[in-house]
């Protein structure tokens, strides 16, 4: 009786006794990605192949070998899996932008290009393909096309610190100094304390000082007869007119004084050509900063990277003056036109 009792209870055990399923394709994935994480790249690649295997129309799991790849410096081997993706989801705008990046590095710019147009057309709010787009016409030196993608770019994320920094760049090699300006404060503003915040607060002041000659006490201005006729003009008369009557002055006392006076005159960048994106959202923007008593606080603030110390130092004794700042700067909005 009792053998028969076990045999039951076995049969019982196994019948009740819950199923296990393998893993799905969406869960090998997920842990393909957490393995990626933590830098475990060739178990991450092996994962996302097993999820191919139980699902091959997986189309995240192609994406992930191509973007591991792609991170990881291979990035020729990324491009079957990442055609793949866009067989399988047409509207991958990543995938798009990967391809369009890896022919552009392998000196196939315009079938990186031809990439980034197609992603455009399906995913025309993925930013990468726009900021990569912008960098590619900008190595060509098409730099109407670079800003015009660069613009885009800033609309659809306006904190994305390098979309700044190249609007920058692009304003600058169009002879756009005082536009360039702007975006060299935007940048800085958006990120302070970095290596890249070095070279671009050298080109904010390279700006400022152009055309500026000081030998002792004299300050003189020497600017080519193209620029005499040109919106830029105004930057070293501005500068000059700032500090003229002013002695003793900190280095950031002095970008305080410049930057007030030029951001106050900034709608004067463009000249006579119309540019509503710029005059809204820079020359608009500045000018309003530079009518507040925050300069002073906003000039430390982008100039950390300048005697970082002295600056931090003032923030401390000045408190109330980063929080004022801040407080305006969240609750001041920007407008795109």
């Amino acid at each position: 009786m009792k053998t028969y009792q076990k045999l039951l209870l076995i049969i019982l055990t196994f019948a009740f006794a819950p199923v296990v399923y393998g893993q799905t394709a969406k869960e090998l994935t997920d842990e393909g990605v957490k393995l990626f994480d933590n830098g475990k790249y060739d178990d991450a690649i092996a994962k996302y192949k097993e999820a191919i295997k139980t699902d091959a129309k997986y189309a995240n799991a192609y994406y992930e070998i191509g973007y591991t790849y792609f991170s990881t410096n291979k990035p020729l081997e990324a491009i079957p899996y990442l055609e793949t993706t866009i067989k399988l989801l047409p509207n991958s705008g990543g995938a798009y932008d990967m391809l369009g990046s890896i022919y552009d590095d392998n000196n196939q710019t315009a079938k990186g290009i031809e990439y980034y147009l197609k992603g455009i057309s399906v995913d025309p709010n993925y930013q990468r393909l726009y900021y990569n787009l912008g960098l590619t016409y900008y190595r060509k030196k098409e730099y109407e096309l670079a800003e015009e993608r660069m613009i885009k770019a800033i609309m659809l994320e306006p904190k994305h610190a390098s979309s700044h920094k190249m609007y920058a760049s692009i304003m600058y090699e169009q002879g756009k100094k005082g536009k360039a300006l702007l975006g060299w404060s935007s940048f800085l503003l958006l990120e302070p304390n970095s290596k890249r915040s070095v070279a671009a607060l050298k080109e904010l002041n390279n700006i400022i000082n152009y055309g500026i000659a000081r030998v002792g006490d004299k300050v003189s201005m020497s600017v080519s007869n193209k620029e005499l006729k040109g919106p830029d003009f105004i930057i070293p008369a501005t500068v000059i007119a700032a500090t003229a009557d002013q002695r003793g002055l900190t280095r950031a006392d002095s970008l305080t004084l410049q930057l007030t006076k030029l951001y106050s005159v900034a709608d004067m960048f463009t000249g006579q050509t119309a540019d509503p994106f710029f005059k809204a959202y820079f020359a608009d923007y500045f000018k309003k900063l530079a009518s507040t008593d925050n300069m002073p606080a906003f000039a430390r603030y982008i100039s950390l990277m300048d005697n970082n110390e002295q600056k931090v130092a003032w923030f401390k004794e000045h408190n109330e003056t980063l929080t004022k700042l801040d407080k305006w700067l969240n609750g001041t909005e920007r407008k795109f036109n």
